[in-house]
């Protein structure tokens, strides 16, 4: 995992989420399209350098320790498609999306970010 990827655990998600702009993926460790994604996410993190005040997190959904955030993320119970992004930006979800694609996530953190 590139270390612009961060690998979140149940002592880190919740001050990863307070950052001023993080990207939250939720995933599986048996999810290939989650693994998939992971890559493509990693590749684009690489030569990044738009968005290098963003922070990016993994959250394994099957891991466990995770209670805290599923009771501080209710969302979650109407989430049923992996991977699944969600844009927090100063401690408040504003944007999420099922799937991948650096395109579109390219695009909803130039708008809320309020970028070119």
């Amino acid at each position: 995992m590139s270390n612009r990827l961060e690998l979140l655990d149940a002592k880190s998600w919740d001050s990863f989420l307070a950052a001023p702009a993080a990207v939250l993926m939720l995933g599986k460790s048996d999810c290939p399209a989650c693994a998939e994604w992971t890559s493509e996410l990693e590749g684009f993190l690489a030569n990044d350098e738009r968005f290098r005040h963003v922070r990016f997190g993994k959250l394994l959904l099957d891991k466990g320790g995770l209670i805290a955030f599923k009771r501080a993320s209710p969302w979650l119970a109407d989430c049923d498609v992996l991977p699944f992004n969600a844009i927090y930006v100063g401690g408040e979800k504003k944007s999420d999306f099922a799937g991948s694609g650096v395109e579109r996530l390219q695009n909803r953190l130039r708008m809320l970010l309020r970028e070119g």
